[in-house]
């Protein structure tokens, strides 16, 4: 029985040193103010980034009728300010769930940062890469008002 599998890239231009947006994705306090959809708070004491290969993140969004998503994973890679690979649940031992793993690279560009986000899943279809396309996009606009 073959897993389905599904992988997007997104690439994004930020008005911001590389060390800053680098630093919005691994500090917990900044990470808590872009992370998720608008609709979404995610309280910074509900923040957790143990950025170091083998470290554990995690992240819990809460709706404003209270409902909560928590979202986990552990670092792979961890190269500043240049390059981060974590994964979302596990994407070694996925049981039923959708998991994947994430690089990011960061580029400076002059004055700026070019961002390239790469994430492949397991265990999901293109569909379902697809939303979590349209997801991370929504992250990124609000990662480029944070390190505005």
């Amino acid at each position: 029985m073959s897993t389905p599998t599904a992988q997007y890239e997104l690439d994004r231009d930020f008005d911001a040193p590389r060390e800053d947006v680098y630093k919005a994705w691994t500090n917990p306090e900044r990470f808590a103010r872009w992370f998720g959809p608008r609709a979404y708070a995610t309280p910074a004491d509900r923040v957790h980034l143990d950025v170091r290969p083998g470290g554990r993140w995690e992240a819990t969004l809460v709706s404003g009728d209270g409902f909560e998503a928590t979202l986990q994973g552990a670092y792979r890679e961890v190269r500043a300010p240049e390059r981060l690979v974590f994964t979302t649940g596990d994407p070694d031992n996925p049981g039923d769930g959708p998991a994947s793993v994430v690089t990011i690279e960061f580029a400076a560009t002059g004055t700026g940062t070019h961002m390239r986000f790469h994430q492949y899943g397991v265990n999901t279809t293109q569909e379902h890469a697809e939303g979590a396309r349209a997801g991370w996009t929504e992250f990124f606009d609000r990662l480029a008002e944070e390190v505005a």
